[in-house]
Order: C-alpha cells, then sequence, then structure tokens
C-alpha cells in the first residue's frame, strides 16, 4: 500500500512536524505531497513558516508562540480536504543539456555493462524519459529525480569519491539527479551539465524546484564549454 489511510504526524523538535503520506517512494505519494505543499503555501496561514516536501513526507516548519502541534495539525488536515479544489499549477517541464561520457562520466562503461546495454543505449535511455524532482535536499539544490528506467538501475559506488564536479549527473539504484556544486558523492557518474543548479547570488538561488519535470539533452563537447562559458 502505497498511502497510509490517514496521514502520521510526527514531532521534529518544538517548531516543526513531519506529516507522513505513505509507506513507498512513488510517483503518486510525492504528487501529493507537492499538493500539499502548493496548499499550505498558497494559503499563508499566519504562524506557519517554511514547507519543505520530501519523498513522501512534508516537513512544515511553524512559530511556537503563535501556533501549538495540534493546531498546525488541524491546518494540514484541512488543507489535505483542500487539494482537490486547488490542484498545483502544471509543472514546468525544464531541458538540462548533459554531455555524456569521457572525463564527463567516468562510470557510463560501468553502467552499461553492469546492465547488458551499449554505453550508446544507456545515453538514449537516460535521455529519453521524462523526470520529476522528487525533493532537493543533501546540498543546496541536489535534485533526486524519479522516472529512471528501470534498465539503468545501477548501485552506488563502493566507496565515494573525495570530489564529485558541479554539474555531474549521476545515477544511485533506481534514481538518477545532479550535483549543484563540487561536493564528495558515490553516485554513479554518466555525465555533466554547463549549467548552474545552485548559484547563492541568482533569485532564487536554485534552478529546479520540487514537483518539475526534467528532461536531459545530450550535447557534445564543444557545445558544454561554449554553454559553460556563457556563449
Amino acid at each position: 500500500m502505497a498511502f497510509y489511510r490517514a496521514p502520521r504526524f510526527l514531532p521534529a523538535g518544538d517548531m516543526a512536524l513531519v506529516v507522513e503520506l505513505g509507506d513507498e517512494i512513488s510517483e503518486e505519494v510525492n504528487r501529493q505531497v507537492h499538493s500539499l505543499a502548493y496548499v499550505l503555501e498558497s494559503a499563508s496561514f499566519p504562524g506557519l513558516g517554511e514547507i519543505v516536501p520530501t519523498y513522501r513526507s512534508l516537513l512544515v516548519h511553524y512559530d511556537p508562540l503563535r501556533l501549538s502541534f495540534n493546531e498546525v495539525k488541524d491546518l494540514v488536515l484541512e488543507a489535505l480536504r483542500r487539494c482537490e479544489e486547488a490542484p498545483p499549477p502544471e509543472p514546468r517541464v525544464v531541458e538540462i543539456p548533459v554531455v555524456y561520457g569521457g572525463e564527463f562520466g567516468p562510470d557510463i562503461e560501468f553502467v552499461a555493462k553492469h546492465n547488458g546495454l551499449s554505453v550508446e543505449e544507456v545515453i538514449r535511455l537516460h535521455s529519453n524519459a521524462t523526470y520529476t524532482v522528487y525533493m532537493i535536499g543533501f546540498v543546496p539544490g541536489f535534485t533526486y529525480l524519479g522516472g529512471l528506467p528501470k534498465r539503468l538501475a545501477t548501485p552506488r559506488l563502493p566507496t565515494p569519491r573525495t570530489l564529485v564536479p558541479a554539474g555531474s549527473v549521476g545515477i544511485a539504484g533506481e534514481q538518477t539527479g545532479i550535483y549543484p556544486i563540487d561536493i564528495p558523492g558515490g553516485w554513479r557518474l554518466i555525465g555533466r551539465t554547463p549549467l548552474k543548479l545552485f548559484d547563492p547570488h541568482r533569485e532564487p538561488p536554485v534552478l529546479l524546484k520540487p514537483g518539475d519535470k526534467v528532461r536531459f539533452v545530450p550535447i557534445t563537447e564543444e557545445e558544454f564549454h561554449k554553454q559553460a562559458a556563457g556563449g
């Protein structure tokens, strides 16, 4: 069963609560998470703070001097009832240019071999799919994308790299994602985008947001360097 019969409410300290909607990572549960986040953010309830959607739950911050745990719980239940009446707008579809393989995707041959595919098939399968941004987390702007073709599922590296370049596109299990900054990481790297997923001087600083749809567009190394230089 993906959805719980009733949402579960868990305290997260004295200034936030977690609303769990299901026990599986699925597009249906995640869509409901985003719908609930949209209703809560649109209503602008006094005392509510940041709303943080995840795979199957929502973290709701609140001011404990203005609202109690039970009052926030009641607001969330009312918002859930309103989700069908006020569905979120159609998600954005964002195209992400990617140069696959070579120095930009050092693990693409492993992904191909692990799944009995050619490198060209990996690129075709990965770039033909449409993904959903399930959540942003780990570091600012890191995208967890659902919708990876099952034929591309590949385990993480046994030992994480000490440095993964910003823009790297990786696979971990049945997920794909994009590294927004230079950080350590253990996902299998298959390519890199010249786009900046996170820029603290930009408004908003994060390129993608939960609920967005993503499509990867293969580009050449020459195009990568041109776009990275702002051409």
